[in-house]
């Protein structure tokens, strides 16, 4: 029978966010793959786990997922852990997760710790529908090319961000996202957290005369929607396009697609109006 593969989730600051499931499917494992295996022997040895190690990391990760995924189908058992959080989200792991799965290999996922859900739970912002975008482009145009892509959408957005580029990243969202609502949580769970919450322009005079260290996580509102206008708003909208001299069926696409009002609805509107 081949082993299992846990993707366990390992503290991002505080070595007490460990869960138990995880230090003891550390200590049941054959093997341990880690993205950085001198970080991960330093949880190892706080917590007096000894198991051998090996590195799954962004550059080594295609060829060694073939290693591991035939020691899985040996039999034996295999943890992957991040340096911090939940492998996979914004870490490596994908590749060997999809190998394994391809070859049959049972994957058991141990939760735990994510920047990602620690900074929107703590944000205050909605939570019932959120994207998560990872790290931004570190190119600049690259950046804004993709928050241009994300400037009507209507759920919270969450970001990675590197202190280096933080500044940067932040005035770029001020001016293609529009002066929106923000938490910036630094440091989340580690001796120096830190949430700074505002709008974009606020957060970024907070940040001018800072270094800003550490891990970064964004999260910034959606684009609001306008709500659905009644017959009377509807109408008043087409006065002023007959007066723009548009014609019926040009007033029922314009006014269609901008309020997500069904178009038939405002094409009668828009003849009754017109007959007055």
């Amino acid at each position: 029978m081949p082993g299992a593969l846990y993707i366990v989730a390992t503290p991002i600051g505080n070595l007490e966010d460990i869960t138990l499931r995880a230090l003891r499917i550390l200590k049941e494992v054959d093997l341990i793959a880690a993205e950085d295996t001198r970080h991960t022997r330093k949880l190892l040895d706080h917590y007096g786990i000894d198991k051998p190690l090996t590195s799954c990391h962004e550059h080594n990760e295609k060829t060694k997922a073939r290693d591991l995924v035939a020691r899985l189908e040996r039999g034996e058992n295999v943890a992957l852990v991040s340096d911090a959080g939940t492998p996979t989200l914004s870490d490596p792991g994908y590749r060997l997760v999809r190998q394994a799965v391809e070859a049959g290999v049972n994957v058991v996922p141990v939760p735990g710790p994510s920047a990602l859900t620690a900074a929107l739970g703590a944000s205050g912002l909605p939570t019932d529908r959120f994207v998560f975008e990872g790290f931004l482009p570190a190119k600049k145009g690259e950046r804004r090319k993709r928050l241009n892509k994300l400037r009507e959408e209507t759920r919270t957005l969450v970001f990675y961000e590197a202190p280096h580029r933080i500044k940067e990243s932040l005035a770029d969202l001020l001016e293609i996202l529009g002066d929106r609502e923000l938490v910036l949580g630094r440091e989340i769970t580690k001796v120096y957290e830190e949430f700074i919450r505002g709008r974009l322009s606020e957060v970024i005079v907070q940040a001018e005369h800072r270094e800003l260290r550490g891990e970064i996580t964004l999260v910034v509102t959606g684009v609001e929607q306008e709500s659905a206008p009644g017959e009377d708003r509807i109408k008043t909208e087409i006065r002023k396009l007959q007066r723009k001299g548009l014609r019926v069926k040009e007033i029922a696409e314009v006014l269609g697609e901008k309020f997500s009002y069904p178009k038939r609805e405002v094409y009668r509107l828009a003849l009754e109006t017109k007959n007055r």
